[in-house]
């Protein structure tokens, strides 16, 4: 292995690193392509049809060539007998074929006939299997998105958007093209080159040898292309998302990049991936601008050897000029497939780069799962505990979380208080269960909240993070998302999240597009947008992580003042809210205090107060009554 194979494979994304690719780049075709045929047999109806029809082409491409090679032994010596006529009768192809002056004729039509069922066939045969690739397609591209969407929170952390992106569009789409076109040409040259051989042998074995025999030499420069080119591609494909990742991340936060004058440093940093991407081409293109042209030189020795050879073979008397003729036809017609090979070649190998991606995501298997034997949660959450629950990040040095117990019932509102860092999101997290404890208990109801599906949990749960993320489309359908709801229920979120008063004042009402992340609205809009959409769930427990902190005192009492009224639907809620700002929690019926992952207090917020302690602390800070 050279230096730069060397490097290739060390800068390899953690995506498309596998522990089969050093023995893959030692495979004419590696193992992940193959993959790809169990998505072909589901349709294996329509795939074997296309098989037929391409077979039944390739008979109608090579029947011209006989017809020429009668023509010519026809006109050569004008014995062209009436049982030679009588046999083409027989063949049931031209019953209306009349007596020996008009056999001109016969091979006018046969060759036209010819020439119409073959596109016949091929349009058929391409209808086939273009439909069975893009069926194959989209349950690639399906398998891969739902083992994406089963994934936690974290495995995204730690990932670009824009290169799962990349997977998910451009290497499945390389998949596609494999299915559609490269099995075709598959198909097209195992046929050709079988059924030119069987004619051509039975012709004249020797002239079948003296042509095929050359051909075993496209054998070691077919291995010598695919074991050198393969990790070229891979890189390539790599370098692709590492493009598409920076221009989204350019693209999302363009006020930044123009805000801090930073397009010559994004530009630059596009540049570098691109330039990856230009190399590794360069480097294919130079492996695969000497395997083609050696193709050409292979074939070139195959005939001249034919031609050459043909005069002595026909001396012999052992074939026929018009058989000749047909021989040089039918080798001529091998010329394209011999090529195709060489682009076929090429396409297996970007193939292969770009299954090894997308197989990488599809094997995906997620830490956070529904336990065996677990129950969907039917009855309302009546309660949630924290039993000496401790936490760490698998990043992070040291615990979040420190033998955390708490407990809320219907109906109470939990408000937890901390440091940045402390640890408040990541209790709300352990409920949602996008991370689990490595010590303690969560429980639901007094069960462990593992004995529950997951999704059955979430749907009772209404959650509003501290980033309020809004999807690109209209007010409404970011309110209703996953859900049928009609405008009075929408309507009826709006209101008590506080939000129904700016949206009624918008040209489009509750119609309004909101832009890629919510961008056309104020951080203030998207909290309560975001607020309105949890509350929709009319759900048992309400999860607040940080929900007001874009919000005006003025709003954000309103807001409270909805969410904790006095109806019997608020009443059955539990909430629970992290605050920094402590106004949001003021009138909790219990506030915790965290500090470095420990409860330090809890109590309410007139006993913190006087308790003289972190809590009261933070309180004067925020009100003023102490300096900072």
């Amino acid at each position: 292995m050279n230096s730069a194979e060397e490097a290739d494979d060390s800068e390899l994304t953690p995506i498309s690193k596998d522990r089969s690719d050093l023995s893959d780049d030692n495979q004419v075709v590696g193992r992940k392509i193959w993959r790809v045929v169990p998505y072909v047999t589901r349709y294996w109806k329509r795939a074997l049809g296309g098989i037929l029809a391409n077979a039944g082409a390739r008979a109608f491409d090579l029947i011209p060539f006989i017809a020429i090679g009668m023509a010519a032994d026809y006109y050569q010596s004008k014995t062209f007998t009436s049982s030679t006529v009588e046999g083409i009768v027989s063949s049931g192809l031209f019953p209306d074929i009349g007596p020996i002056e008009s056999v001109e004729l016969s091979f006018g039509l046969l060759i036209l006939s010819s020439f119409i069922f073959l596109a016949i066939f091929q349009g058929l045969s391409n209808q086939l299997w273009q439909s069975t690739a893009y069926r194959a397609q989209h349950d690639i591209r399906m398998d891969a998105t739902h083992s994406l969407l089963n994934m936690e929170a974290s495995y995204f952390e730690s990932r670009q958007t824009g290169n799962l992106m990349s997977v998910l569009s451009a290497d499945v789409a390389q998949l596609e093209d494999i299915i559609s076109d490269a099995s075709t040409s598959m198909i097209r040259i195992a046929i050709t080159f079988t059924t030119a051989f069987v004619i051509m042998f039975w012709m004249s074995p020797k002239l079948a040898l003296i042509l095929f025999a050359p051909l075993l030499l496209i054998i070691p420069m077919v291995v010598w292309f695919s074991t050198r080119v393969q990790r070229k591609y891979r890189r390539q494909r790599e370098s692709t998302g590492g493009i598409v990742a920076i221009l989204e991340n350019v693209l999302t936060g363009i006020t930044v990049v123009q805000a801090y004058n930073a397009k010559e440093f994004e530009s630059s940093r596009i540049e570098g991936k691109s330039g990856d991407y230009r190399d590794m081409s360069i480097q294919a293109a130079f492996i695969r601008n000497r395997f083609i042209p050696g193709i050409y030189v292979v074939a070139g020795i195959s005939f001249g050897l034919l031609v050459s050879a043909g005069g002595w073979v026909m001396e012999s008397g052992e074939i026929t000029v018009g058989q000749f003729v047909t021989f040089l036809l039918i080798s001529t017609r091998m010329t394209m497939p011999m090529f195709i090979l060489g682009m076929l070649l090429n396409q297996l190998q970007k193939g292969e780069a770009a299954s090894k991606r997308v197989f990488a995501i599809i094997d995906l298997e997620p830490s956070i799962f529904d336990r065996e034997g677990a129950v969907p949660l039917e009855e309302p959450i009546s309660s949630v505990t924290f039993d000496d629950v401790t936490f760490a990040y698998p990043t992070s040095e040291g615990n979040v979380l420190n033998g955390i117990s708490f407990s809320a019932s219907s109906g109470d509102f939990l408000g937890v208080m901390g440091h940045t860092g402390a640890g408040k999101s990541t209790i709300l997290k352990l409920v949602e269960r996008f991370y689990e404890p490595q010590g303690g208990n969560v429980m639901i109801n007094g069960r462990d909240i593992n004995d529950f599906q997951i999704k059955s949990v979430r749907s009772k749960i209404g959650f509003v993070s501290q980033d309020p993320f809004l999807f690109f489309g209209t007010i409404r359908e970011n309110i209703a998302y996953a859900r049928q709801s009609s405008d009075e229920q929408i309507i009826s979120s709006l209101e008590a999240a506080g939000a129904m008063d700016f949206v009624s004042q918008l040209s489009d009402g509750m119609d309004t597009m909101v832009g890629d992340r919510g961008v056309m609205l104020s951080g203030g809009q998207r909290a309560r947008i975001s607020l309105a959409r949890a509350l929709l769930k009319d759900p048992d427990l309400l999860i607040l992580d940080e929900a007001s902190a874009a919000l005006d005192a003025e709003t954000e009492k309103r807001i409270q003042k909805s969410l904790f009224g006095i109806s019997d639907e608020v009443r059955k809620r539990i909430t629970i809210a992290v605050a920094h700002r402590l106004a949001t929690i003021r009138n909790a019926d219990e506030i915790v205090a965290i500090v470095d992952g420990a409860i330090v207090e809890r109590g309410t917020h007139r006993e913190l107060v006087e308790n003289g302690n972190v809590y009261s602390s933070q309180w004067s800070i925020q009100t003023g009554e102490i300096a900072d």
